[in-house]
Order: C-alpha cells, then sequence, then structure tokens
C-alpha cells in the first residue's frame, strides 16, 4: 500500500556547527538546514511518503539553502510562503557523546510570522495526517494560528506533535500551559524523555503517558535515547529497544523516529483518521522501524536522515 501525503508544518533552521579555523581568534562554522519540522519533511520523504512541507522560507542565504535542501529530498514546497523576515540560526555545540546544545537567533525571524489567511489557503482533502511542533506552536504571533489550523484539520486527518521543548528560547511553562490543549487535538504526541524531564520533572514514563492520554492523546510514544522507546496506546504500553549504532551525532535523531514512525503507520494505512483501526502490535512495528531510522541519522553528522534504499544496510554497532 502507497501511503498517502503527510502534512509537515513548522519551521527551517540554520543549524551552524563549529569546526577548527585557520587562526585562534577566528570561529568557522558548517551550516547545515535543520529545524525539527523540516527534519520531519525530510525524512518523510526520503523514505517514499508524499511530504508537503508548509514554511515560511526567507529569500536570505539561508533561506535559499533550505528551499535546495527540502527539494532535492523531493518535499513538496507548493505551499510554502515567500518570506520577507530573515531566517532562524541555531549554534550547536557538540559534547562528548554527540549531545548538542543550541543557543538561538530567532527574534523576528520568517518561522513565526504565520497569519490565517497563509494557511487558508492550504488544502487538506489529500492529507492523511497533519505533523507540527517544535516552536511553531508556543513563538508568537504565529502560535495561535497553527493551533487553529490544527483544530481545523483535526475532523479529515490525523494530528500528529512533537513539542520539542527549547527552554533556551521559550520558558517551559508557556508549553506546560499549552500541553492539555495539544492533547485534545493531537492522535499522536511523540516527544523525548528530555521533553518529559522539562514539561512534568519528577514523574515517571508511565504517569505521563497516562496524564497525556486523559488530556485527549489516544497515542503517546516517549524516546529515551539508547533505553530504546516506551509506547502507549490508551495505556496499553510496550517497550522498543534502541538499535545499536556507533553515533556521531544526535541532531535529527528524534525528528527521524517521528517521520519513521509515522511513515510506517501510513504505509500500513492507518493513518487519516482518529486511530481507530491501529493495535499495539501495529505500534510496536512503527517504533521498531522508526528507531533503524533514527539509529542511521545518529550515524552521521548533522541532521540528515536517511534514505529509504539505506534501510537495508545495519547499523554498526561500536557503541549506542
Amino acid at each position: 500500500m502507497s501511503p498517502r501525503q503527510i502534512t509537515v508544518l513548522g519551521e527551517c533552521v540554520a543549524d551552524a556547527f563549529a569546526e577548527p579555523a585557520s587562526t585562534s581568534n577566528e570561529l568557522a562554522l558548517r551550516v547545515l538546514p535543520g529545524g525539527g519540522p523540516a527534519n520531519t519533511a525530510v525524512a518523510l520523504a526520503r523514505l517514499g511518503t508524499p511530504a508537503r512541507f508548509l514554511a515560511r522560507l526567507s529569500g536570505d542565504v539561508f533561506g535559499r539553502l533550505f528551499r535546495a535542501h527540502l527539494e532535492a529530498s523531493g518535499v513538496d514546497l507548493s505551499n510554502a510562503v515567500p518570506a520577507a523576515e530573515p531566517s532562524t540560526l541555531a549554534v550547536a555545540e557538540l559534547d562528548a557523546q554527540g549531545q548538542a546544545a543550541f543557543s538561538f537567533h530567532a527574534q523576528g525571524t520568517a518561522d513565526w510570522q504565520w497569519t490565517a489567511e497563509e494557511l487558508a489557503r492550504v488544502d487538506l482533502s489529500e492529507t492523511a495526517c497533519v505533523h507540527t511542533g517544535s516552536l511553531a506552536l508556543v513563538r508568537e504571533p504565529g502560535a495561535v494560528v497553527v493551533e487553529e489550523f490544527l483544530a481545523a484539520a483535526a475532523p479529515g486527518s490525523t494530528v500528529s506533535i512533537d513539542p520539542n521543548v527549547r527552554p533556551l528560547l521559550v520558558h517551559p511553562d508557556v508549553y506546560r500551559a499549552r500541553l492539555a490543549h495539544w492533547c485534545e487535538l493531537a492522535d499522536v504526541l511523540r516527544l523525548s524523555e528530555d521533553d518529559l524531564e522539562l514539561l512534568l520533572p519528577g514523574t515517571s514514563p508511565e504517569q505521563a503517558c497516562d496524564i497525556w492520554h486523559a488530556a485527549g492523546a489516544r497515542l503517546v510514544v516517549i524516546t529515551r535515547g539508547a533505553d530504546g522507546v516506551l509506547a502507549s496506546l490508551d495505556g496499553e504500553r510496550i517497550q522498543v529497544p534502541a538499535v545499536a549504532t556507533k553515533v556521531v551525532d544526535t541532531v535529527g535523531a528524534g525528528d527521524s523516529f517521528t517521520a519513521g514512525l509515522l511513515h510506517h503507520l501510513g504505509a500500513h494505512g492507518l493513518l487519516g483518521g482518529r486511530l481507530t483501526e491501529l493495535h499495539l502490535d501495529d505500534v510496536a512495528a512503527a517504533c521498531r522501524f522508526a528507531a533503524q531510522v533514527a539509529a542511521l541519522t545518529c550515524s552521521v553528522a548533522g541532521p540528515n536522515p536517511p534514505w529509504q534504499s539505506q534501510l537495508a544496510q545495519p547499523a554498526t554497532a561500536d557503541g549506542v
């Protein structure tokens, strides 16, 4: 079965990584196209799902980089908005384990300026799933417009949300205040254990799943790095192990996991409604596939998700 279209809404961010410079008083930056929603759209398209990306793309040098990258991966940009504002820049520092800490340059940038008129032009009649999250859901002035778009999409499409909490830009209290409403809108809530600690400090993953189910989310998936995945469908839970791989860095791994999860569900005809036909075995299979996609992303530098053809290549189990 060929997967139906998934529409992704959110930001595209220039991820800048420090590299050795020719002199001690210089800093060289290698810039890669990133941003959680953009990474997810790219990963979906590379896996073979028709992926449309709703973005506000600047005409600056970074915006041109984003557009070329997205189009080269097969992402549909027919509803992308040409934006006058500059692109968002994130500067990443990697630790010894490949974990990235970001500093953001995002004031007044293109990604957060959504208007109701821009999103009213979007036809969702062919869309099985709408996925969003990250800063697009919390940065003003566009955040409320994005929520309204999700509410309008929910009757006909599966809604997927990844909070992807960025405390350096937006205080976790802002996410906490809106999370219950997101669960009312969402069929799928995917987040990391770091997100969990920021949103519900000291709460176990199992307790958090129950809280979010009660608020309305049917499927909650918490990724836990080397400890694998906890997935909960209406309170029925399953643990899926991580795929061992040699980690270069973890940038974009969660976004790739989300894409793998949605791609697998879509390829099996399980997206397009309220997940009424979804069973725990389906969730387990989708999570196993998504873990493989995430592992391949960790095995290369930056947010560079795998193509479908690469999934036949086993990951190298030199470290997790």
